[in-house]
């Protein structure tokens, strides 16, 4: 008998019969006779009728229409909203990209490794590192394996690391080293919002393997690098930075003073999609290359003398034994890294560079307009896109607000950083924000003389009625 295959059946009749003959049984009942009686499901599932095609497709519509869109947003704290090139879906999507999966066989893989070879070529020249991996899952688990990895070259034990670091890569960190038995001290930070130096200093021990710090930091702050390097190497420590904003390369000095940098490229043409996947990588100097995590990918040649690429550091528990292995990361985020090579190769040099300028430039404009609406924390250091604003009210509160007027205000910092007070919100702005936008947002936020006028007004009002 011809067996006719459904499009969207995945097992026909005939096949079943064919499949319980196979195992010795009659029929669905006889498979599941071990099964008591009271355990089984005699009815049919209580699940909506079936549906045709242009059904579901008008269901989903449905659901899309339920989504909010058309809000101005000023949200950036480690995931930032950047223009992605039309470009980038066209080629990821393409059969050989979207479907391969690890290369293990080279000689069928090529494309893809010379994708991430080039990959790892342009994470060196953005972060000044001499080698880095394709790739980690994410940044802040960059930054965990980032400290496992200092603990091994060091031989040392702890971590010391700066508060001005994402919160929620601190937590991560914080799984990863409490089941690795790693203490961490945490320091605090200074007035300018940079890491606190005497703090930091007294932090290090002879048993330091690494500080970690983020640049620019949590707050939207550059630190000094330089100066930190200097501390932390002179104490027998490595440093570890942590870029959650990769677009500030093009304009911020890299971190060549560092030991190992932790990256987070979303921001080159990677879609925020609800919190991931992302693309994680870490880059190093080569001394530390057989302790790095992941895998690394070179450029060879064949025994007729042509180029081609290999695999050729791969040192995960599926590869090598466990002991050995520097990570139980056992993939990577090869397309979502292959987004961000296509990114860096349609902008290119000066592309990436002007983009960050314009970066500035919004970010610039923004505190502007907004700085007499409240007061500008840590406004005596640098910045990138970021900065952190104190309404002098509930940064909630005023967030409520502004969602009714579509727009979406800044991260309010109280749940990290109760000693800023619960005014204390993160603003952002990239080339995608508006200047109609920001200008809107000032408008509707209240000044601090207004609002203390509208206060005084409504209890002299109030005090009048009770008179009354």
């Amino acid at each position: 008998m011809e067996v006719v295959t459904m499009r969207y059946l995945p097992k026909s009749p005939q096949d079943r019969v064919e499949m319980l003959q196979e195992i010795g049984v009659q029929s669905i009942a006889d498979l599941f006779a071990t099964i008591p009686e009271e355990y089984q499901l005699t009815r049919d599932l209580n699940v909506p009728r079936q549906h045709g095609e242009s059904e579901i497709l008008e269901r989903f519509r449905g659901y899309a229409e339920n989504n909010a869109t058309g809000y101005a947003s000023f949200l950036g704290a480690g995931v930032y909203r950047h223009y992605k090139p039309v470009i980038i879906d066209s080629l990821v999507q393409r059969g050989e990209f979207l479907t391969s999966y690890t290369p293990y066989q080279p000689e069928i893989s090529q494309g893809t490794l010379q994708a991430m070879f080039e990959f790892q070529t342009m994470i060196c020249e953005l972060t000044g590192m001499e080698i880095a991996n394709a790739s980690m899952y994410e940044g802040s688990t960059g930054a965990a394996e980032a400290i496992m990895m200092a603990v091994r070259v060091t031989g040392r034990n702890a971590a010391v690391i700066a508060r001005t670091v994402h919160p929620e890569y601190r937590e991560v960190v914080k799984t990863y080293a409490t089941h690795q038995e790693i203490p961490q001290t945490e320091v605090g930070y200074a007035s300018n919002g940079r890491v606190d130096m005497a703090a930091l200093d007294a932090a290090i021990t002879d048993d330091t393997a690494c500080v970690l710090i983020q640049s620019p930091n949590f707050f939207g702050t550059i630190e000094d690098v330089t100066a930190i390097a200097e501390l932390v190497h002179s104490r027998g420590a490595l440093l570890i930075v942590s870029i959650a904003e990769a677009i500030s390369l093009g304009v911020v000095k890299p971190p060549v003073e560092a030991d190992i940098v932790s990256l987070e490229a979303q921001s080159f043409g990677v879609a925020l999609s609800f919190g991931g996947p992302y693309c994680g990588v870490i880059a190093c100097k080569e001394k530390f290359l057989r302790q790095m995590p992941g895998r690394l990918i070179g450029e060879t040649k064949d025994v007729n003398g042509k180029r081609g690429y290999v695999l050729t550091l791969s040192t995960r528990e599926q590869h090598i034994r466990r002991e050995k292995a520097t990570s139980n990361i056992c993939t990577n985020q090869a397309l979502v890294a292959l987004m961000v090579t296509i990114f860096l190769t349609v902008y290119g040099k000066e592309g990436v560079r002007e983009l960050s300028e314009h970066n500035l430039a919004k970010a610039a404009y923004l505190a502007s307009v907004l700085e007499d609406k409240g007061k500008i924390l840590f406004d005596g250091a640098p910045r990138f896109n970021e900065f952190v604003l104190d309404l002098k009210e509930s940064a909630a509160a005023v967030n409520r607000g502004l969602l009714e007027k579509k727009m979406i205000g800044g991260l309010a910092l109280e749940q990290w950083y109760p000693e800023l007070g619960p005014g204390a919100s993160l603003w952002c702005a990239t080339e995608v924000t508006k200047r109609s936008e920001i200008d809107a947002v000032a408008d509707a936020l209240v000044t601090k003389d207004t609002a203390n006028t509208e206060r005084a007004e409504v209890s002299q009002r109030a005090t009048e009625e009770i008179l009354a």
